[in-house]
């Protein structure tokens, strides 16, 4: 498979109805983590409808009163029941309120802003819920450090899609 047949492949998968649920998680919990420990957006995340994980780069591993405050952080923002919005604008305007990193190179010039209410907002391509009720609840079912990069394995209950 070539790179833009696996990025085209990517793509559809964040355009299906069923993994929006997750996928508006893992914003939340990417917005988490750097609110409570400053660090980056996850850099490799891999989202499924069932379970999926992400890693951080971190100096060292949570403990696991950290990770039990993770938990809680995100489901205090799923339980605010707060909006899950999308806007248009261009790099430049974007630059001043999202991390544009991990963009590719031949991104258009007009980017599509997700944002969840007032607690996150970020470039993105992929269907989320148009609430944060509709995620369901956040667990954290693993997690594991090696190499400063703490991965974390999580799902949801209760979805409503």
């Amino acid at each position: 498979m070539d790179t833009t047949e696996g990025e085209n492949n990517l793509d559809k998968k964040f355009q299906r109805e069923s993994i929006a649920p997750m996928h508006t998680a893992e914003h939340i919990l990417n917005q988490t983590m750097v609110r409570m420990f400053g660090c980056p957006r996850s850099r490799n995340a891999h989202i499924e409808q069932k379970k999926s994980k992400a890693d951080y780069l971190l100096p060292q591993p949570p403990t696991d009163e950290q990770v039990n405050a993770i938990e809680t952080a995100v489901n205090e923002v799923i339980a605010r029941d707060l909006p899950v919005t999308e806007e248009f604008m261009s790099m430049e305007e974007a630059s001043h309120i999202v991390d544009l990193s991990k963009l590719p190179a031949d991104v258009s010039q007009t980017l599509r802003i997700i944002r969840i209410g007032d607690y996150d907002a970020c470039a993105c391509s992929g269907l989320h819920v148009k609430h944060t009720s509709e995620v369901g609840r956040f667990e954290i079912i693993s997690h594991d450090y090696a190499d400063g990069r703490w991965r974390v394995r999580f799902k949801l209950k209760n979805n409503h899609l």
